[in-house]
């Protein structure tokens, strides 16, 4: 990628960050039955669309869902200092947090009214480091297959510029919510 998209790119992404910041200071939770009334896809959309609060653990790490659509959501974040391990850099519970919330959400998107799923396996490859100078990035999950128990995804973390830091696997159980 050339250094003016890169850089018309880290604009756009810094925007973003800035429209979604206010929201992260008030997470919240949706209840079950809310959740049970709708498909996956509404569900994401009203977290997107700010009319459900972003979950407590973008709050945490820094992080939330910028754009999706059935089978494909990008979730996007800033490490930062308290984002670091004891080495000096981003620790790997940062990156497999946000790819799983990515890689996860994905599949969700593709699930029907009442039906809910979790992790059951992440798989996680990191292959360059992130500090707090790396900016922005984004995990982008894309959906492998999802059938009626169980459903698979791919994602990968970058930054502006293109550089991929990680990529990941899931395999989620899909059931009806209780």
């Amino acid at each position: 990628m050339d250094t003016q998209t890169a850089a018309t790119k880290l604009a756009e992404w810094t925007a973003c960050e800035e429209r979604m910041r206010p929201r992260l200071s008030t997470p919240g939770l949706v209840g079950s039955e809310v959740m049970k009334s709708m498909n996956g896809m509404a569900f994401m959309e009203k977290i997107m669309a700010g009319e459900f609060p972003l979950p407590h653990i973008g709050k945490t790490l820094d992080f939330f869902p910028v754009e999706g659509e059935p089978g494909r959501i990008v979730f996007q974040g800033t490490p930062n200092l308290s984002h670091y391990n004891p080495m000096g850099m981003v620790h790997g519970g940062y990156f497999c947090t946000l790819l799983d919330s990515a890689v996860g959400c994905a599949v969700q998107s593709m699930l029907a009214q009442g039906v809910g799923y979790t992790t059951l396996e992440l798989k996680v490859n990191m292959l360059r480091a992130m500090t707090s100078d790396t900016g922005p990035v984004r995990a982008e999950g894309k959906v492998i297959q999802v059938g009626r128990q169980i459903g698979t995804a791919e994602g990968r973390i970058v930054d502006a510029a293109g550089r991929i830091y990680a990529h990941a696997t899931t395999t989620c159980l899909i059931f009806p919510m209780p």
